[in-house]
């Protein structure tokens, strides 16, 4: 019996503790989603605020901004030159901030073999303009889908898609 100790050993291990070991690693969908909501958080605020070294730090290097109407802008360096020569310019003459519409945002987790590599993030938000320093306004509305990608424990955005753009027809929800 003691020559097969090891054996033994490996096998009690592979029937009862691995799987209860393996629970205890894998996310769950609450804990992905609330991963997703403060990334999202996170990401909204810079936006919000312009910081666009905060908004660089949320996407991946391979990020693909897809836009109804702005078109296609492909890899980080793209998308943060659009950002600061556009709605983030300093010597600009608008800002814009987004807020989404309360109750619409849903998260879906993606998973392989159970192991959480992504998560999707949808739903509707507004958008409201300052132009040259005159009283804000309810501008506009769209849908948004974007895909959070988890690599090496970071989530960070690598698909952002944002479509539908049109007038405010919904309330924010301030």
């Amino acid at each position: 019996m003691k020559k097969h100790a090891p054996l033994l050993h490996c096998l009690l291990f592979s029937l009862f503790l691995a799987p209860v070991l393996d629970a205890f690693a894998q996310e769950t969908d609450a804990e992905v989603t609330a991963a997703i909501k403060q990334q999202d958080s996170l990401f909204w605020r810079a936006y919000n605020s312009c910081d666009t070294i905060a908004m660089a730090a949320l996407f991946s290097e391979d990020v693909e901004f897809y836009h109804d109407k702005g078109g296609l802008t492909l890899g980080l360096p793209a998308l943060m030159a659009s950002m600061s020569t556009g709605m983030c310019n300093p010597n600009g003459t608008f800002r814009l901030r987004r807020e989404e519409v309360t109750g619409t945002v849903k998260i879906f987790p993606l998973k392989k073999d159970k192991e959480v590599y992504g998560a999707i993030i949808t739903g509707e938000h507004v958008f409201y303009v300052t132009q040259n320093g005159e009283k804000e306004f309810l501008d506009g509305h769209a849908l948004f889908a974007n895909v959070w990608r988890k690599q090496n424990g970071r989530w960070q955005m690598a698909r952002v898609f944002s479509y539908d753009h049109g007038p405010a027809t919904k309330p924010s929800s301030r």
